[in-house]
């Protein structure tokens, strides 16, 4: 599938900025047999002193912004083509609870993709014991990883409801699953929980949904932003796959990725700090649309 992509970020603050550092995480992967970047572009206005351009440790394109003169509007307009060839399902075999702890034991690489950096709490994804109950409740005898994966995904969307409202970007994981609603990001960090209780690898993405759905066919949850879904280590023969708990499936070539990370914090779209008073309105607009070749 063949893509457009257009994000616009707008922030107004009740009294000017001044000496503002940003980092946006926003612009598409390039993902070899999966996901090419033809074209990107990102705009900024004000225009900012430095603007530069860096991979950070997970291999996530990093745009990174100082602002010297006051400012009390800051508008980011995105734009990218992207092609997206395949989806993040299961590869292969996938070892059961018992194989997957002695396959673990055998991963020595530190690399970006690593499991090792997957396993443990985070910032977003803490530890707790109502969802590690919740997750061990549903296991059953026999079953693969990949089929865990697949059995709490749709067990999550089953029992929690989207609702736009319900939580912020700061609502513990935790308190959204108590109340059994939240957004694409509380889904993510919940089941990533779950996972990690149970000793599987687990982390979050960052990225997009297809806007417009094909003809037939309901449109995805939480296609309005940025998206989040989960991605869990399976095994050797397995692999990463990614699953999408807010609409119960695998991430198929409807799901653009921007970044990975240990949880929200690590692929977070706007980071920064600047020095003002008051407080601070934000909007945010994404339009995914297909390109007829």
């Amino acid at each position: 599938m063949l893509y457009d992509i257009k994000l616009i970020m707008d922030y107004d603050f009740e009294a000017p900025a001044a000496g503002a550092r940003q980092i946006l995480r926003a612009m598409p992967m390039a993902i070899p047999g999966r996901q090419r970047l033809i074209v990107g572009s990102i705009d900024v206005d004000p225009e900012p002193a430095m603007l530069a351009e860096r991979d950070d440790f997970f291999g996530n394109r990093l745009t990174e912004m100082a602002f010297n003169e006051p400012h009390s509007n800051i508008v980011m307009t995105l734009r990218a083509r992207v092609e997206v060839t395949s989806g993040a399902e299961p590869r292969g075999a996938s070892p059961d609870l018992s194989g997957l702890a002695t396959a673990l034991e055998a991963v020595t690489c530190l690399g970006a993709r690593s499991p090792l950096h997957f396993r443990t709490a985070s910032a977003y994804a803490r530890s707790n014991k109502a969802i590690a109950q919740w997750a061990r409740s549903r296991l059953r005898p026999g079953q693969s990883c990949a089929d865990i994966v697949t059995k709490l995904g749709l067990a999550l969307h089953r029992e929690m409801r989207f609702d736009a409202e319900a939580t912020t970007v700061d609502t513990p994981a935790a308190e959204a699953f108590a109340n059994r609603h939240g957004v694409c990001q509380d889904f993510t960090h919940i089941m990533i929980i779950a996972l990690r209780s149970l000793g599987i690898p687990a982390g979050y993405v960052s990225g997009y949904l297809r806007t417009l759905p094909p003809p037939g066919q309901d449109r995805l949850e939480g296609a309005d932003a940025m998206h989040a879904w989960v991605s869990a280590w399976c095994g050797p023969g397995a692999g990463w796959a990614e699953y999408d708990p807010t609409n119960a499936t695998f991430a198929g070539t409807d799901h653009i990725v921007v970044g990975y990370g240990r949880d929200y914090a690590d692929v977070a779209p706007l980071r920064g700090a600047m020095r003002t008073a008051g407080g601070q309105t934000s909007h945010q607009a994404v339009d995914v649309a297909p390109v007829c070749k």
